[in-house]
């Protein structure tokens, strides 16, 4: 971990972390609307220790945002200063010019240890500033080939909902930006945490940054919907118990076949996919906020041998448990 990073962890245990999302005339509402959401509403039940939250205008005077809305931000861009994470919402246009002291704040701010995520096209004003250069990151399917012809120093991720890099994070089109907010209060307060804030917004908890952007299936019925949100909260409650994917489709009253599909119209994913990526995620909790073995952490997520949560874990984290353990557990030890 690099040494401003180091540092800024540190002071987020001294405080809760300070978000600044970003607000400027020609606001995308949706992607603006999803930080709010996630990072700004009030969430009492998750105590003090919960965001702190603030707007920040990239421009003077009015700010319209798209659908005759206007908005009132809390200053300007000297919140920046102060931000353990900001939010750039897509932005007003491909073709818009960024502001050279909106890319100079984002610089100093990535300078210091600040994170700066992007929504969709939000990720056109990282690229601008050069934080993007020799790193990996992805936007809406739409935008990728401009992208990639504009800035060829940036290795564009193609067909991923999200990109984590560490201190910089991008997401695709304006609803995988809510994947990316939860991937981000999951890592800062643990699965529980995002899981409740993905229930008050009656979504999947989770899914992986890797999953396709496009689904050539359409939306799954209500009713298979609601059977498999069923589903997925027995999983969630019985991660550790061996599932296939008969008794998953007996249990929700389908064929094989039928289930195989509607659950792949439902995740984007398979069950296997799935299962793998919550037990990991699970393995990931224990790990930053318990002080259980790796190998009862193995049977707990339904690794079964601390042998087999380890090849997991490296293939996908590029960390053993243990790494992991060392490097993030920092994370649950705030007051």
């Amino acid at each position: 971990m690099p040494e401003n990073r180091k540092k800024m962890t540190m002071l987020r245990q001294l405080s809760p972390p300070q978000v600044v999302v970003l607000a400027y005339d020609g606001l995308c509402t949706f992607e603006f609307g999803v930080a709010v959401e996630v990072f700004g509403l009030p969430r009492p039940e998750m105590g003090d220790d919960w965001y702190r939250f603030a707007v920040a205008a990239v421009d003077e005077g009015e700010l319209r945002a798209t659908g005759g809305i206007r908005i009132l931000a809390d200053g300007d861009l000297r919140l920046l200063e102060h931000a353990d994470l900001i939010v750039v919402p897509g932005w007003r246009g491909m073709d818009s010019s960024v502001p050279e002291a909106l890319c100079d704040a984002l610089r100093q701010a990535s300078d210091r240890g600040c994170q700066v995520m992007s929504i969709c096209s939000g990720v056109f004003v990282l690229a601008a500033s050069g934080l993007l250069d020799g790193r990996r990151a992805t936007t809406h399917w739409r935008y990728i080939e401009t992208l990639k012809t504009r800035f060829p120093a940036i290795e564009v991720v193609e067909d991923v909902l999200y990109q984590d890099e560490g201190d910089i994070l991008t997401s695709a089109g304006s609803a995988a930006g809510i994947d990316l907010c939860l991937h981000v209060v999951r890592r800062d307060y643990g699965m529980e945490a995002a899981n409740r804030v993905a229930r008050r917004l009656v979504i999947p908890p989770h899914r992986d940054g890797s999953q396709t952007q496009q689904l050539s299936r359409p939306v799954a019925q209500l009713r298979e919907s609601q059977r498999f949100g069923q589903l997925f909260d027995f999983l969630h409650q019985h991660l550790a118990q061996p599932h296939s994917v008969d008794s998953l489709s007996r249990r929700v009253g389908m064929s094989q076949r039928t289930f195989l599909r509607r659950f792949q119209d439902a995740t984007g994913t398979t069950p296997t996919r799935w299962l793998l990526n919550e037990r990991l995620l699970r393995a990931k909790d224990y790990l930053e906020n318990s002080r259980l073995s790796i190998d009862s952490i193995a049977e707990q997520t339904g690794f079964g041998q601390a042998a087999t949560l380890r090849h997991h874990f490296r293939q996908h984290f590029a960390l053993s448990p243990a790494q992991y353990r060392k490097q993030f557990a920092l994370s649950s030890e705030r007051p």
